[in-house]
């Protein structure tokens, strides 16, 4: 059994955590924390242990929260580090894994060269082997990549251009916005989503660009992808319906045509925190003419890379086993594909 420790217990690190409890392969060490707040309170209570800065320990202590160590006995104790600190964060951290010797993998809050690989589980999974450092990409950037990789490997993509409506931030990020505006993400030629992504998919030219909108709940992505051949409509379904991690969504026949209903339907469903793994693609929205795609689909930015990042887990562990039964080993520990009983 492999022990892994996460360093962060946010948005990512605490449902990270969650899925390294339900995968027998892996123990989770514990958590790090470095201010004792509800949520470490909440990891205690549920007897995750955590552990935390030397010069902080007395905080902890009168919250009625025992750590169980330092961070150099978190560093010690873990053979893998999963670092879901915040953003810029783990690239400070890096110096520290170096020097205790253990390989990590980072979120992709973080800039490239924190890691040796940029990794999206459905485009170079075989790449992983062998690397101390890997780096998931981000929530938008994973949801590109899963449907470009699907793609790629039906229909050899060419080009894709993208149009990211990102949401404004995380439902606890009550400081960020904006409130009544839709905002430019940045003035660059291409948005950091695509240049990421051709980092893990380098045959493929991608632009991208990106707003952000006063919403918390999910991003919204529009796809628009050329293949090496003409294909059709029913020919991209079935190379999507393929993989658990892409759900298509027929707004006609489900009544869900809003990012606010698939939280609702995740939430009826008992998803644990609402989350909802897959990509969900709105099927009314495909639309194929010759070597053209084009599609809409919503990401859920909270969860959508824990699949991701326990894949990469078993690839750094050097757990040797093919890509297909890896992917149905977390989805099916995840629940991942469950949603399509709903809809």
């Amino acid at each position: 059994m492999v022990k892994v420790g996460v360093n962060g217990y946010g948005t990512i690190g605490k449902r990270v955590a969650d899925a390294i409890l339900k995968n027998p392969r892996f123990q989770l060490v514990g958590i790090v924390k470095y201010n004792p707040d509800y949520s470490s309170k909440i990891a205690f209570k549920k007897g995750i242990n955590i552990y935390v800065p030397q010069d902080k320990w007395r905080d902890f202590e009168s919250t009625g929260i025992t750590p169980k160590g330092t961070i150099q006995e978190f560093l010690e104790e873990s053979s893998i580090i999963i670092d879901a600190s915040p953003n810029g964060k783990g690239a400070a951290n890096l110096s520290l894994y170096k020097g205790a010797g253990k390989p990590a993998i980072f979120q992709g809050g973080e800039k490239p060269e924190v890691a040796e690989l940029s990794y999206s589980t459905y485009c170079n999974y075989d790449e992983a082997f062998g690397r101390k450092y890997l780096r998931v990409v981000s929530c938008n950037t994973t949801g590109i990549l899963r449907v470009l990789c699907a793609l790629h490997r039906e229909f050899n993509v060419k080009r894709a251009r993208v149009l990211v409506i990102r949401r404004g931030a995380d439902p606890k990020e009550d400081a960020r916005g904006p409130i009544n505006s839709i905002k430019l993400e940045s003035f660059e030629d291409v948005s950091h989503h695509g240049k990421d992504a051709m980092l893990v998919l380098p045959s493929v030219k991608i632009i991208s660009q990106a707003v952000v909108v006063p919403t918390t709940l999910m991003h919204v992505q529009y796809l628009d992808i050329d293949v090496a051949s003409p294909v059709t409509r029913s020919q991209v379904i079935e190379a999507l319906s393929k993989h658990a991690r892409i759900l298509l969504v027929n707004p006609k026949k489900t009544g869900i045509d809003s990012t606010s209903k698939l939280i609702e339907a995740a939430r009826d469903f008992l998803r644990s925190r609402n989350d909802i793994y897959e990509n969900i693609v709105f099927e009314n929205t495909i639309i194929v003419s010759d070597n053209n795609i084009s599609l809409i689909q919503a990401i859920h930015q909270e969860s959508i890379v824990v699949p991701e990042n326990m894949d990469a887990l078993y690839a750094i562990a050097n757990i040797r086993l093919p890509f297909e039964k890896v992917v149905e080993e977390t989805d099916r520990l995840l629940g991942v594909g469950g949603l399509k009983d709903v809809f």
